[in-house]
């Protein structure tokens, strides 16, 4: 994973003499000169580190680095923790489907929408099927209905020997 890091600045390798501070719960101190700000810091016991390189005057803050960065990267994993990875799920069905097998197909893409995927329904023609393009229609047609709360991003449409259509779960129906 190529993950860009942020470089954060510490004690004596700040560059600007004036530094605007703040205290461990964020709370501001004023703008002190770089020498002050250090001596503040070692008698506490911590670091100085600038957070706002780019302020006039830089930002800096009296707190322990490595509590500093703990807590950086704690922020970056519940970030992570809230994103969503939506993908694509496949159901493939026949124009001549059998009952049950066509409720466990609903079922299966009843628990893919539910998870939050889209889902391309296939039906695949062979041989002889494809004279009778009416009976795959049909199928889709009884499946996207069998489907509640959802939305046709791509109509029914015959690619070579397969009809495909793409469906999402529409959340504002359910709401």
């Amino acid at each position: 994973m190529n993950q860009k890091r942020k470089f954060y600045r510490l004690n004596y390798q700040i560059i600007s003499p004036q530094l605007r501070l703040l205290d461990e719960t964020g709370k501001q101190i004023g703008v002190v000169s770089k020498i002050e700000a250090l001596q503040k810091a070692k008698e506490l016991g911590i670091d100085v580190v600038e957070i706002a390189p780019n302020a006039k005057p830089p930002v800096a803050k009296l707190i322990d680095y490595k509590k500093f960065k703990y807590q950086e990267a704690k922020k970056e994993r519940e970030s992570h923790k809230t994103t969503k990875h939506v993908g694509v799920k496949e159901v493939r069905l026949r124009p001549f489907i059998g009952q049950h097998d066509f409720d466990t197909r609903l079922k299966q893409a009843k628990a893919f929408l539910d998870e939050g995927n889209q889902l391309k329904v296939n039906v695949f023609f062979k041989g002889r099927e494809l004279y009778k393009k009416e009976f795959g229609f049909e199928v889709m047609k009884r499946f996207l209905s069998g489907l509640e709360n959802v939305k046709v991003v791509r109509e029914p449409r015959l690619e070579g020997k397969i009809l495909v259509a793409m469906v999402v779960n529409d959340t504002k129906k359910s709401t």
